[in-house]
């Protein structure tokens, strides 16, 4: 099977995917079209939820297993769209339609690969799994939370989100924390009360002007960021209690725990994380597919975005095709030739980090 014909099926794939509503908890339909097209290539898929996957054919316990991860889902798309986002156009070597970059792209073309790659059982000293998961965007318990205890044990993993084709060997976490700053009501014209709103500005104030003392070469420092607030009932009342939030983005030296917990010490605020579990995930410098992208003139980098590396508890890197800069975005494109580049591109790593020298 030659490179063009795999390109012009993974061309066709996404345009069938394009057309077919995938928003966040509502993939069905793009599950059922994923599942299919593993059967109409031969291969047998497995399904969890809307997660899909399938196996190498002659999957061996004795061998590492590499997994090819991309997510099936899309954001809603927002409303300068300027053409129909479930329609898709090719217009002057541009894909159009929503979720043809993040990560459609990355997702049609590591099925390619999967599809080369398990015709010739013997050219890997590993196995392969492809998983297309659900809820990305949202971080959702039906998503690959869901589908990893079902998959035989990952080594390793090469997620397709869009990265330009070069190499995300880190990425950032994601924590977001509820504070709540206490005050006592009184009435607003009278030196009554503790104002809870300046009691949350003090808070706020030390935030700002914190830096966490690791910083990572990859992923810069720790970033906290208040991003909603709210308090009072009325003009003449001082309120008694103020609620902001803080969106934390964690690099690889901290759990989202520890920085939680450096936080609490500092802060006067009640704080609650919603989770933990959106964690900074990075891959060894030394790894076999990190010296094999090095090799090839692939240069590493570190990710200021997040994605279903955050839920695997193994090493992953993040190479896709397309741009992260276009990701929900309005009038969403990826280029034809940047799919035609990714899959030889995706072949060489695997090949020279994997394969039977």
């Amino acid at each position: 099977m030659t490179y063009d014909q795999l390109t012009a099926d993974a061309i066709l794939l996404l345009k069938r995917l394009i057309a077919t509503e995938s928003i966040s908890r509502q993939e069905t339909r793009a599950a059922d079209l994923m599942e299919q097209a593993l059967r109409d290539y031969g291969l047998e898929p497995h399904r969890e939820a809307n997660n899909v996957w399938a196996i190498s054919p002659l999957y061996d316990e004795s061998r590492p297993t590499l997994l090819l991860n991309a997510h099936l889902d899309t954001v809603r798309p927002v409303s300068s769209w300027t053409r129909d986002p479930l329609c898709p156009e090719e217009e002057e070597g541009r894909l159009y339609g929503l979720g043809s970059n993040d990560c459609g792209g990355g997702l049609v073309s590591l099925l390619q690969v999967f599809r080369l790659l398990t015709m010739e059982p013997g050219a890997l000293r590993c196995n392969l799994v492809f998983l297309a998961s659900a809820e990305e965007e949202v971080s959702g318990a039906d998503g690959i939370q869901r589908a990893l205890p079902l998959l035989p044990p990952i080594d390793v993993a090469i997620v397709g989100e869009p990265t330009g084709m070069r190499p995300a060997i880190a990425e950032k976490g994601l924590m977001v924390v509820d504070c709540t700053a206490h005050g006592r009501s009184g009435h607003a014209a009278r030196s009554e009360g503790l104002n809870a709103i300046y009691e949350a500005i003090s808070d706020i104030q030390w935030l700002q002007g914190y830096r966490f003392s690791k910083e990572s070469p990859l992923l810069g420092p720790v970033k906290t960021t208040v991003t909603i607030i709210s308090a009072g009932t009325q003009h003449n009342v001082v309120p008694d209690a103020c609620q902001f939030t803080i969106d934390v983005r964690s690099n690889e030296l901290y759990s989202n725990e520890e920085i939680f917990h450096i936080l609490s010490a500092h802060m006067k605020s009640q704080l609650k994380a919603r989770s933990f579990r959106l964690n900074s995930s990075h891959i060894a410098t030394d790894h076999p597919l990190v010296k094999q992208c090095l090799r090839m003139g692939l240069e590493p980098f570190g990710s200021p975005t997040l994605s279903d590396q955050a839920l695997m508890p193994f090493p992953s890197l993040k190479l896709g095709p397309g741009e992260s800069a276009r990701s929900h975005s309005a009038d969403e494109f990826i280029f034809i030739e940047e799919i035609e580049q990714a899959i030889p591109i995706y072949i060489d790593l695997i090949q020279g980090a994997m394969g039977i020298n």
